[in-house]
């Protein structure tokens, strides 16, 4: 492979690492937030002893995604120092903000959160939850305005003395329709993420102790009725909680996923066009469910099973009357447009990652509906069926994420920054154009360096969130008598023991 080729494998598997990390720190954050306020609303100790627990797990996947986030940055000047000096007036903006005010402020609020249980009075260290929450979503949104620019580029002018893009206008950079597209789409995807991780955990609690209290109810009935409460009153709530937060999301995913494949068809007509395999401009084409072929050659592909009428309505939200074009008409245009090269994607991964972002998510959609009816009406579940549907859902949303990321960028291809079909002629860039001018050797031994690094933090990750998961809840989690209270009787103004045990 030359230098184009391990560029864009490392840059590839270091963000889709990354990426397996961030939906459920963007989702997590907030439901923490929610058990966190239920449990000083409410004062029930079930929502106390759930926030110290996925609070656990929430700080161990924000540690390792801000460790492996770091090289994201660094490796556009890395492996992409052309990108970076074309886009850096413009990119440098909203990564600047990210790392300024949102990662800031997510990081000094967590810190109290952590140290202030026992210290700050109740509301106060509830604020420092819901300010995290709210500094991870806004540091989602200033990466997705800079990835948006790369999509859409807005808010800049290009200079043909430097032949650089130059921002013009911070706003119109931020208030990017991609951007304001893109978000919603990944803040959903992320509360779907986080729900299934919650209620897939939950269920499998709830159906093990369910379990286990039926067999020593004869032998040790005081066991028993504890391992029957914990699953009515502490992993029910929790399972049920999820399963709302999946359905809200769902829908929104929907929602907002119509929006922005509206807006790729009128932005990016090759990426929508390669999604479908659609070799031909058409009219009201059907929407491809399965094919077969290798999609080397786009006229190679067989279309097994189609449906009618949705393809139109994610175009233009009409069922029929719509003109699609297709992939070869599209090569032929921009050959004409911007010269000769190959403009098309790899149709093969841009086909069947679509597919498999909008596939795997029927994972969660699948607990949730089960999860609904055998929790039904105060039922609290012991069948084992449901224990191993809920742990096979966790991972589904995670990979549709990642499949739908997969799809956003390859599908961009070859364009590291794709053409505004309505804006500055000249601000665009070729993956080709963007890459370093490295010898070989030495993006290879970077990318096997960062590869083995990564797989050795992803043991890490997974070795730690199934130690915690698998512990449950422990005993000095429980609320202690007078914690948080601000008037505690006989409080002497010492400092309290820390409570949160990692």
């Amino acid at each position: 492979m030359d230098v184009l080729d391990l560029s864009r494998w490392q840059f590839g598997i270091t963000t889709v690492y990354h990426f397996i990390l961030v939906p459920l720190t963007i989702g997590l954050a907030p439901m923490i937030a929610i058990m966190q306020t239920m449990w000083v609303v409410t004062k029930k100790d079930h929502w106390y002893r759930l926030t110290k627990f996925f609070g656990k797990m929430f700080l161990i996947n924000f540690a390792l995604g801000v460790a492996t986030g770091i090289v994201q940055e660094f490796q556009f000047g890395m492996n992409w120092s052309e990108y970076s000096r074309f886009v850096g007036d413009v990119f440098g903006a909203p990564l600047a903000l990210e790392g300024l005010v949102a990662f800031f402020m997510e990081s000094t609020f967590l810190g109290l959160w952590i140290f202030g249980w026992g210290r700050l009075p109740r509301l106060v260290h509830l604020a420092t939850i819901w300010l995290v929450a709210i500094g991870v979503n806004a540091s989602a949104y200033f990466i997705i305005a800079a990835n948006s620019f790369m999509q859409h580029p807005v808010g800049a002018i290009y200079n043909p003395e430097t032949g650089r893009a130059e921002l013009t206008s911070i706003w119109a950079l931020l208030t990017n329709n991609t951007a304001l597209a893109a978000f919603p789409h990944a803040v959903a995807g992320g509360f779907l993420t986080a729900a299934t991780f919650v209620a897939g955990i939950g269920g499998w609690w709830m159906v093990r102790n369910m379990r286990r209290a039926n067999a020593v109810r004869s032998s040790d009935p005081v066991e028993a009725d504890r391992l029957e409460g914990d699953a009515r009153t502490l992993f029910r709530p929790a399972t049920r909680m999820g399963m709302l937060v999946m359905i809200i999301s769902g829908i929104g995913l929907f929602v907002t996923g119509d929006v922005q494949a509206k807006l790729m068809f009128e932005q990016q007509p090759m990426k929508m066009a390669s999604a479908e395999s659609l070799c031909h401009t058409e009219t009201d084409p059907n929407f491809s469910i399965l094919t077969i072929g290798t999609h080397n050659d786009c006229d190679g592909v067989t279309h097994v099973l189609d449906m009618p009428y949705v393809l139109s309505y994610l175009a233009e939200g009409k069922l029929s009357g719509v003109t699609l074009q297709g992939v070869e008409d599209l090569q032929a245009q921009y050959e004409e447009q911007f010269g000769p090269g190959n403009y098309k994607p790899n149709l093969f991964v841009t086909y069947w990652s679509f597919r498999a972002m909008i596939g795997l998510a029927a994972g969660s959609a699948a607990l949730a509906l089960a999860g609904l009816w055998v929790t039904r009406r105060g039922r609290v579940p012991d069948q084992k069926w449901f224990g191993w549907l809920a742990i096979a859902a966790i991972p589904t949303p995670f990979l549709a994420n990642s499949a739908g990321w997969i799809f956003t960028e390859m599908g961009r291809q070859p364009w590291v920054v794709h053409p505004n079909p309505t804006g500055v002629d000249m601000i665009r860039l070729t993956v080709d154009q963007g890459v370093s001018d490295h010898a070989p050797a030495t993006v290879l031994v970077s990318l096997i360096a960062f590869t083995v690094v990564y797989a050795a933090l992803g043991v890490v990750w997974f070795w730690l969130i199934r130690k915690y998961a698998m512990q449950g809840p422990l005993s000095h989690d429980a609320q202690p008598p007078g914690e948080h209270d601000d008037d505690e009787p006989g409080d002497t103004g010492q400092p309290k023991q820390l409570s949160f045990a990692y």
